[in-house]
This record gives structure tokens, C-alpha cells and sequence, in this order.
């Protein structure tokens, strides 16, 4: 907390971990296995609520994190203040208490206060809230802010369905999160039948269609609740809605959804179905990178055509990076060379088709990447996930599409039967 040096202050290296001070055994009985199991005494866990420890503290060394019940004090915010000036720099603070207010929760933040949490206690939201609390206070300090990651958005976009993309954005968001330890955010926009939730094992909650009715509920704390917690450094946004209930929004839910992922996260993947392009085109206007995925066939071609060329005219401010995936070594409705000349640019990464290791991702509940780590697909997918890091910065990067020609006249439909047909020994 941003609390002055006491005269005679001791160092970091001699403060006490942790501290907690709990107006009720309950609470105690929660957290005294998880100071164990965090490896602090359990005996610093004691009974007392804020002015026990704002006492405590006035006359011995603050903790390097410090819990403090707030249930007993009648106006908090202004004890908080008072907690303070007995608090050394640096000290991360988590409150505990029984009003669940917006407005409370706002300005402890603004007070500098780590994390709020709700009574009754349960245990697996306090250990997440310790071991979050034990990073921020374990990182570096007076950090340059130049040398900060910008966020980069990539949107993931099928040609086709069936073609992998998803499979691909769940993959990526993975990558960012555990090769690249960077904050991340999946957002499956795909609100009836997205499968990012699904790919994790995870329920898919009700955050994005709670957002998609109320737009004007999204802020930071909404984002906090609305988002499953899929591992350390990732965290999805994804839906389930009824198949009976059309999707009546006019996108302004996601646009406000990404900002909050720009202030929240380093990476955000956005899992965009191809329809989404129609209905809600300024979901890409502040994108940074685009993965294009098709497979290697006539319609596949056709689409890819169509979408780079829409691409052209409407997020020409984006990388696009055109992702084969699902390729048969030796085996395709089109060759490699032959659909690199119907799109008229090269295919940046040509991912091999590996049925084994999707089934054993399946199974597991994980990401492609994940269960299959050692696989060629993976080794791929790493380049690819890579890329987006190098090069999202090149933001003027052409999207090298056709113009003034007939789509379907860029593919030489009769040459690629003719092919066909001499290969099957017509």
C-alpha cells in the first residue's frame, strides 16, 4: 500500500510473509490449511478484524501480504486509510468481508487494495487470491514502462466450417499463456456452438451472454467474474446460448469486451466464425493480427479468396497470415502450389493432419498443444503462435489479395480436374 517508511523500518528480507487477522473461526479454519500448504506459519492467522491489525502493526513490522476482515468495521474505506500508515511500501493487502458491493469493491481497489473477497471463505478462490498476491509481490519493482508488452489481439477465422479453427485459437491461447507466460484471453465469439470451453473440459458459464444482454454491466469486476479461469496465465469467455434464442445484439458487447481484454491481458484470441464477419465486421477494427485457416479444396480456395478480399477492404490495418491446416502428407483435393496460385500469396504455415493426437487431446480435456506437445502439428502451431508475437507490431503489412478479377476465374477449375482425374487413372 502506498503507506511512508517507518523510522527504523526493517527490510524486505526481515518481514514476516504473511498475516491475517479473521473475525470469525470459520473464516480461520479456511485459511489456516492454506497458510500451511502456502508454507507461512498458521499461527500468524489470528482472531481480529482490521482495527486489531491496524493496532498490531502500529507497533511491529508489517507483512509482505496482509488479510484483513473488514466485517466488524463500521466505515471501512476510512480505516483502510488509517491501515495505511502502518503499513510498509509495498505491502499487498487483500480484504475480506460480507457486503457484496460494486461501489465498495471500487474504491477499496482505488484505496490500494489488492483483491476483495466475500464471505463464506472457500478455500480454492483464497489460494488463487494468494498465490496471485505472492506474484505481486515477488515481481520486480520500478519496472520501465517502455519495456512493457503492448497487447496484441489475433483473431482466428475459418474459411469453412470444420477446417480447425477453433482448435487452432484454443491452441494459440495456450501457447501465449504457458511457452510465453503472458496474460491471455480467449474469447469465443462462436455464442451457440463454440467449443473453446469444451476444448479446456470447462463449463462455458453464462459471462457472455450475461454481457451480450447488458452491455452496460462490462467493466473490469464484470470481466473478473464473467471469465472461467482455464490455467494460470489464461482465462476464456465463451457461451452455450440456447439454440432457440437468436443472437439479438448489435456487437457493441464485443467491442466493449475486447477494451477490457486491451486493459486486462497481453494477448487476447479471438475464435471469430466467419459469420461474424457480415453481421459484426468492427469486431476486427482493433486487431492486430489475422489467422486465416483453410483446408486444401476447391471450396476451401474459394473462401479464402472471398474472405482475403473482404479482409483487403475492411481490416487492411492487420497482419493476415493464412494457416493450411489438416494437411494429408502427399493427399489433397488441391495441391499446395496449385491453391498458393488461386489466392494469389503464399500459405504461411501448412499444419499436417495428426488424427491420433486429436483424439488423445479429446480425451484429456486439453488443448491440441497441450496434450500433443512434442507432435509436428504443435511444432507448427509454436511457429505460428511465434509469428503473431514477432510481428504483430507490423501492423502495415500488405494483405496481398486479388483485384478487378473474378473470384471463381482465379481458380482453374478444369486444369485442377483434369489433374484429379489423371491421379484417380481416369
Amino acid at each position: 500500500m502506498n503507506a511512508p517508511w517507518k523510522a527504523g523500518g526493517t527490510s524486505h528480507s526481515a518481514r514476516d510473509t504473511f498475516a491475517a487477522f479473521l473475525c470469525d473461526d470459520a473464516s480461520l479454519d479456511v485459511l489456516r490449511p492454506l497458510s500451511a500448504e502456502m508454507g507461512w506459519p498458521p499461527e500468524r492467522c489470528v482472531k481480529g478484524g482490521l482495527r486489531n491489525a491496524i493496532q498490531t502493526l502500529s507497533v511491529s513490522s508489517s507483512p509482505s501480504i496482509l488479510m484483513v476482515d473488514l466485517s466488524e468495521s463500521g466505515d471501512p474505506l476510512s480505516e483502510i486509510n488509517h491501515l495505511a500508515e502502518v503499513c510498509e511500501p509495498g505491502t499487498v493487502v487483500i480484504a475480506v468481508g460480507q457486503v457484496n458491493d460494486v461501489r465498495l469493491y471500487r474504491e477499496l481497489l482505488t484505496s490500494g487494495i489488492h483483491d476483495y473477497l466475500l464471505k463464506p471463505l472457500v478455500a480454492s478462490h483464497v489460494r488463487e487470491t494468494l498465490q496471485h498476491a505472492q506474484a505481486v509481490f515477488a515481481a520486480p519493482r520500478n519496472q520501465d514502462p517502455s519495456a512493457a508488452h503492448a497487447h496484441v489481439s489475433t483473431a482466428v477465422i475459418g474459411t469453412r466450417g470444420g477446417v480447425g479453427a477453433s482448435t487452432i485459437a484454443t491452441a494459440m491461447a495456450w501457447l501465449f499463456a504457458s511457452d510465453h507466460q503472458l496474460p491471455t484471453a480467449l474469447f469465443d465469439l462462436d455464442i451457440h456452438f463454440g467449443t473453446g470451453a469444451l476444448a479446456l473440459d470447462l463449463e462455458p458459464g453464462r459471462g457472455l451472454t450475461d454481457a451480450i444482454e447488458n452491455p452496460s454491466r462490462i467493466d473490469g469486476l464484470f470481466l473478473e467474474r464473467a471469465m472461467i479461469k482455464a490455467a494460470d496465465n489464461l482465462s476464456i469467455l465463451s457461451a452455450e446460448a440456447p439454440i432457440s434464442a437468436p443472437l439479438m445484439t448489435d456487437g457493441s458487447a464485443f467491442i466493449q469486451l475486447e477494451e477490457e481484454f486491451r486493459q486486462s491481458f497481453e494477448m487476447t484470441v479471438v475464435d471469430l466464425p466467419r459469420s461474424m464477419l457480415v453481421n459484426f465486421p468492427h469486431v476486427l477494427a482493433d486487431v492486430n493480427v489475422i489467422v486465416l485457416v483453410t483446408e486444401l479444396t476447391l471450396a476451401g480456395a474459394r473462401d479464402c479468396i472471398r474472405i482475403l478480399s473482404w479482409l483487403r477492404a475492411n481490416a487492411g490495418h492487420a497482419l493476415v497470415l493464412v494457416v493450411a491446416n489438416k494437411v494429408y502428407s502427399g493427399l489433397s483435393e488441391i495441391g499446395r502450389a496449385d491453391f498458393e496460385a488461386s489466392i494469389e500469396r503464399k500459405i504461411n504455415y501448412v499444419v499436417p493432419f495428426d488424427a491420433k493426437a486429436a483424439i488423445h487431446a479429446a480425451k484429456l480435456g486439453q488443448t491440441f498443444t497441450e496434450a500433443n506437445k512434442a507432435s509436428k502439428a504443435t511444432a507448427v502451431l509454436r511457429e505460428l503462435a511465434q509469428a503473431v508475437r514477432a510481428n504483430a507490431s507490423d501492423s502495415t503489412a500488405p494483405v496481398e489479395v486479388p483485384e478487378a478479377k473474378s473470384l471463381l476465374g482465379l481458380i482453374d477449375f478444369k486444369s485442377l480436374l483434369a489433374r484429379k482425374d489423371k491421379a484417380a487413372g481416369r
